[in-house]
C-alpha cells in the first residue's frame, strides 16, 4: 500500500526519531557535577596507586567522564587516613576509594574505628596475585624443594622479604609457615620494588611479591617464580622469558605447598550515597574494564580478572574480612 506524501514524510520523521533514540546514549540518572577525588589509601608507586592512575588515564583517554578524576594519596596510619576520609564524607558522591587488603588489616592491627561496612561497595575490579620468588642462582626449581630447604635449615634461619608489617605479605608468610611447618625471619620493606631488589642482591632468601612487582627481574633472569598462591594457574600464556609464561607457574597447592591468598582491588564510596550515584560508578568501571588499555594492564600484571558488584561483591568482602580476622588472630597481629 502506498502512503500519501504527507503521511510518508511524517512516517520518515518518526523513523528518524526512533533511529536517533536507538543510537544516542541513554540519559544518566546522575553524574558528577564537579571533580571526583579518587583516594588511594597507600603511598605512590604501589599496586593500588598504579591501578588508580591507570584508571585516571583511561578515563581521560577515552573521555569517560565530563568531570576530572583526581588521584589523592592518603597513606597515613597504614591507609587509615584514606579510609576515614571516605567514612567521614557521608553522602558525598564526588569521592571514591580504591582498596587493597589494608581495608581489613589496618583496623584490625591498629584499632582504628573503621570497617568496610562504613562505606558503600561499588565493584571488585580484580584480584592481585602473590608469587613465591627465589633468586635464579639458587638450586630450587620447585616450591617443595625450597620449603624442604627451609625446614632443613631450621626455624628463623631463612629470610622472607615483604612489603610492610602485619600486612598482606607478612600475613601470607604466616599462612605459609602454618601450612608447611616452617618459620622464616620476616623482613619488611617499604614497597615491592625494594623487596625485589633485596632478593636480586641475595640479601634475603625469598619473597611473596605480586607479579607486576618482580616481572622485570624475572624477565632479566635474576629471579625465579616457584608457585602462585591461588586456586588456579594464571591464564596468561604469552612467554615472559624464553621458556616460561605466567601460566607455566604451578599453583602452590599443585607444588605441594597448600597455601592461597589473593588481594582485593576494589572500589568503594562514602556511606549514604544514592543508588543512582552508586550505579554511575559501577557503569564507569565497566567501561574502564572494556578498554584495551585495561586488558593490557591485566595481562602485564597477571591479575585474576574476577569482577563483582552488588550482593556478590558484599558477600565476597564479608568472607574476606572473616578470613583476615582468622589469619590476623593466628599470627597475633590484632590490636590489643
Amino acid at each position: 500500500m502506498k502512503l500519501p506524501f504527507t503521511r510518508l514524510r511524517t512516517h520518515a520523521a518518526a523513523l528518524l526519531m526512533t533511529a536517533g533514540t536507538l543510537f544516542s546514549l541513554p540519559a544518566l540518572a546522575w553524574e558528577p557535577t564537579k571533580p571526583v577525588e579518587f583516594v588511594v589509601p597507600a603511598g605512590t608507586g604501589g599496586g593500588a596507586d598504579q591501578m588508580a592512575r591507570l584508571i585516571q588515564g583511561i578515563v581521560v583517554k577515552h573521555n569517560l567522564m565530563k568531570e576530572p578524576l583526581v588521584v589523592v594519596n592518603k597513606s597515613g596510619g597504614a591507609g587509615a587516613e584514606g579510609f576515614l576520609s571516605v567514612k567521614d564524607a557521608k553522602g558525598d558522591p564526588h569521592k571514591i576509594i580504591i582498596t587493597l587488603s589494608n581495608l581489613f588489616t589496618t583496623p584490625m592491627a591498629t584499632g582504628v574505628p573503621f570497617s568496610w561496612k562504613d562505606m558503600t561497595p561499588v565493584a571488585m575490579l580484580a584480584l592481585d596475585q602473590f608469587v613465591l620468588w627465589v633468586n635464579a642462582d639458587t638450586p630450587y626449581k620447585t616450591a617443595a624443594e625450597y620449603i624442604a630447604a627451609v625446614k632443613a635449615a631450621g626455624p628463623n634461619k631463612m629470610k622472607m622479604a615483604g612489603t610492610g608489617s602485619k600486612q598482606e605479605d607478612q600475613i601470607l608468610t604466616v599462612g605459609l609457615e602454618k601450612a608447611t611447618g616452617t618459620k622464616f625471619i620476616y623482613i619488611p620493606f617499604k614497597g615491592g620494588g625494594d623487596v625485589a631488589v633485596q632478593l636480586v642482591g641475595k640479601h634475603v632468601d625469598s619473597t611473596v611479591n605480586n607479579p607486576i612487582e618482580a616481572v622485570a627481574q624475572w624477565r632479566a633472569g635474576s629471579l625465579r617464580p616457584l608457585c602462585v598462591f591461588d586456586d588456579e594457574r594464571m591464564p596468561y600464556k604469552a612467554k615472559i622469558t624464553d621458556t616460561m609464561s605466567w601460566n607455566d607457574i604451578p599453583t602452590c597447592k599443585e607444588a605441594g605447598v597448600p597455601t592461597d591468598y589473593v588481594m582485593l582491588r576494589g572500589i568503594f564510596m562514602p556511606p549514604g550515597v544514592t543508588a543512582d550515584q552508586q550505579a554511575y560508578y559501577v557503569e564507569l568501571m565497566k567501561k574502564v574494564r572494556a578498554t584495551p588499555d585495561w586488558k593490557e594492564y591485566m595481562e602485564k600484571g597477571a591479575f585474576n580478572q574476577s569482577f563483582m558488584v552488588g550482593a556478590d561483591y558484599i558477600k565476597w568482602v564479608d568472607a574476606a574480612e572473616k578470613n583476615h580476622r582468622q589469619l590476623m588472630t593466628e599470627a597475633g597481629f590484632l590490636a590489643k
